[in-house]
């Protein structure tokens, strides 16, 4: 090995031996075995829902905070190589090292709350610890969300901000994410779908969560893991038919909920362009449908927005009866939020930055013309997924989409002249809303006299 100016041969061995322990205690506690996933060798774990909980992984990641060493050992053992990517950037590129330096100068610990990395090293094997980790079950989303949990603390900082702001940077983590995405789709993150009482997804605390989940859900609680192949297969979940009927089918007046969710904000006459990133976070449209041209069509107009909890359903349905004009992806930012106001809080400024799905609608009703449907994917989340093609004509109620893997938002867009009365079932919109459910009805477009 090549060895740097300040470090002598002594120190070497010293640091080799911590490696070679460090190594074996993962193996032999933590570790039953090793396998392949999607062609890359893993340690993989045997710890039972509830001890990843309350004593497997964050324990673990506790005493890898907690090594002296933490530098030298993250540097020798073998990461998976989406995090290699993060890891290279990192370290090559002067304005993220900057970043990522000041995200552990500032970060706040909070002894309380899940183990946070004390440095990027840290960072990186939490990251790669998570890759054949699925999400157990736990009603505090930054205990739940495993790699949420990790970028808790860094989010919340300067440093944080403009990292997460950063397209390599916000590159590296889609590469990262699809490959988590891959194991939470195999049939080994179905480990977490069982009844313990602690952390199991069918155990008595999260079905109060997910009240009448075997009445309203396909799913067979006779069958292991009720039915579902991988812990995608039951986030991604449907409702049994006739559970959501599509509320007035016939009126093309009626507009219905397009997602499970919890208005969060409704403002109109919205700008081409506005400071988004203050606390109020006023749209701002060319931001938000990423300089579509059809955006024009839409300044002055309106927008509805709401959330989905990581407990709700997550498919995507059409608001109206119509023709998809466009229908796509946006890349954009997964774990950047506003300083000062929380993850949560800042839903507006994501609708400007996070990945997201755009469709444009033509709706039958003349009285509403062309909308938008927007998909907003929040951290973990940001994988959305398009099931339509664009000319195609879709009912209301008809699914277009989903979300995968967590908690989300999204938004309705009307022009300018769009007489639009929402019904939001008698909740005020805010993070502490409860949900609307999908295929109710939203809100009544009333002809304009001219």
């Amino acid at each position: 090995p090549k060895l740097g100016p300040h470090l002598d041969l002594e120190r070497w061995s010293y640091k080799m031996l911590v490696l070679v322990l460090f190594i074996s205690l993962v193996t032999s506690a933590y570790c039953d075995d090793t396998r392949e996933i999607h062609g890359y060798s893993y340690f993989y774990t045997h710890d039972t829902a509830a001890s990843y909980c309350n004593g497997g992984l964050h324990s673990w990641l506790k005493k890898l905070i907690d090594t002296d060493e933490t530098d030298v050992i993250i540097d020798q053992l073998s990461f998976h190589p989406v995090v290699q990517d993060l890891q290279e950037l990192i370290e090559k590129d002067a304005a993220v090292n900057i970043f990522f330096h000041q995200i552990f100068e500032k970060q706040d610990q909070n002894p309380s709350g899940p183990p946070q990395p004390k440095n990027y090293h840290q960072m990186l094997q939490m990251i790669n610890a998570t890759l054949t980790r699925a999400q157990y079950f736990n009603e505090t989303v930054k205990y739940g969300v495993p790699i949420f949990s990790i970028m808790n603390c860094p989010m919340k900082t300067v440093g944080g901000f403009s990292a997460f702001l950063n397209e390599k940077v916000n590159y590296c983590f889609k590469n990262i994410l699809n490959e988590w995405g891959k194991y939470l789709k195999s049939k080994e993150s179905c480990y977490v779908l069982n009844t313990d009482p602690n952390t199991g997804w069918f155990s008595e605390e999260a079905m109060k969560m997910m009240p009448n989940f075997v009445e309203d859900f396909k799913c067979n609680p006779n069958e292991s893991h009720y039915g579902f192949t991988s812990w995608d297969d039951f986030f991604t979940r449907e409702f049994r038919d006739g559970v959501r009927p599509v509320a007035s089918l016939d009126d093309n007046s009626v507009i219905v909920n397009p997602c499970e969710s919890a208005p969060f904000n409704i403002q109109r006459n919205i700008k081409r362009h506005d400071t988004f990133w203050i606390k109020s976070q006023p749209y701002s449209l060319d931001l938000m449908l990423a300089y579509d041209p059809l955006a024009d069509k839409f300044v002055g107009g309106t927008v509805y927005q709401a959330y989905l909890s990581r407990f709700s359903y997550h498919r995507w349905h059409s608001p109206v009866n119509g023709k998809v004009v466009k229908a796509y992806l946006q890349d954009g930012t997964y774990f950047s939020q506003l300083l000062g106001i929380g993850f949560d809080a800042s839903q507006g400024y994501m609708t400007a930055v996070a990945t997201r799905a755009i469709f444009f609608i033509e709706a039958d009703n003349p009285d509403i013309g062309l909308m938008v449907f927007l998909a907003i994917g929040m951290a973990e989340v940001s994988t959305c997924e398009i099931t339509v093609f664009e000319e195609e004509y879709v009912k209301k109620g008809q699914q277009i989409g989903t979300f995968h893997y967590g908690g989300s938002s999204h938004c309705l867009i009307f022009q300018p002249g769009v007489n639009v009365t929402f019904d939001l079932h008698g909740e005020t919109p805010g993070i502490n809303a409860a949900n609307i459910p999908v295929n109710a009805k939203m809100a009544t477009v009333n002809t304009v006299n001219v």
